[in-house]
């Protein structure tokens, strides 16, 4: 517990976990697990049992956001990095959003945006150099678990329709998002978004690598999510089709 308080920024090296090691797979398990256990529960509930999960869901979500800017107060760490203007904060709140007033924009927004992120961090977590038993730990992956099986749970139940003709608006929607938050990077020397650079761990550093620059692999893997994610409901429907008698 000596190290609960503790950053990725304050932490010495030597007390964190490795990539795809048990501890790391566990963790993708627990996802897993609890994605598809959420979302078998859901489906049994009426509309209006539905509409109570989804607030509450969304209220967990901002407390569990709220737990971690308390502990990073009373450890004295909380700086200007911390504002919620990363993609998963932004999408705490777009949740939050779409618990009480749905839209079909927000709908596929969190499906093909929300989930790849969250499911991203998971698989590339940059907080890898932090104990198990720190406030920061616990809260990026129960969080990113939250964010990914939120959208999941409701596009099982049916009330998140994904439809691929919507994406021109979630890219819109992304990019209003992202326009001042680059501002913000500009004007506080933050990397909110990985919109300045692409650290340790994060998969544009390659695209920095192969390119010369980071931002050129965000439409290349935002390519890549979408084909995943509407790839999958495509063949879902088809295997559907091919159940039903002629």
């Amino acid at each position: 517990m000596s190290h609960f308080l503790d950053t990725a920024d304050t932490i010495e090296p030597g007390y964190g976990f490795r990539y795809f090691g048990p501890y790391h797979l566990m963790w993708l398990a627990v996802l897993v697990i609890f994605a598809v256990f959420m979302s078998v529960q859901y489906k049994k509930r009426d509309a209006a049992a539905r509409a109570k999960w989804r607030k509450r869901f969304a209220i967990a979500i901002l407390l569990d956001e709220v737990w971690k800017m308390f502990w990073l107060t009373v450890g004295g760490n909380y700086t200007v990095d911390y504002l919620p203007l990363h993609l998963c904060s932004i999408n705490i709140l777009l949740i939050a959003v779409h618990a009480w007033r749905p839209s079909r924009v927000l709908d596929n927004f969190l499906y093909a945006v929300c989930v790849p992120a969250a499911c991203a961090a998971m698989l590339f977590p940059t907080w890898d150099t932090l104990p198990a038993l720190n406030f920061m730990h616990l809260h990026s992956f129960t969080v990113h678990i939250l964010l990914a099986v939120y959208p999941i749970m409701v596009t099982a139940g049916g009330e998140i329709r994904p439809d691929w003709r919507q994406l021109p608006k979630c890219l819109l929607l992304a990019a209003a998002l992202a326009v001042p938050v680059y501002g913000v990077n500009r004007l506080l020397g933050t990397n909110f978004m990985f919109l300045m650079r692409a650290d340790e761990g994060n998969p544009l550093l390659l695209f920095e690598e192969l390119w010369g620059n980071h931002l050129l692999g965000l439409p290349v893997l935002a390519a890549g999510a979408f084909a995943v994610m509407y790839g999958i409901l495509y063949a879902c429907r088809k295997v559907r089709a091919r159940k039903q008698p002629v």
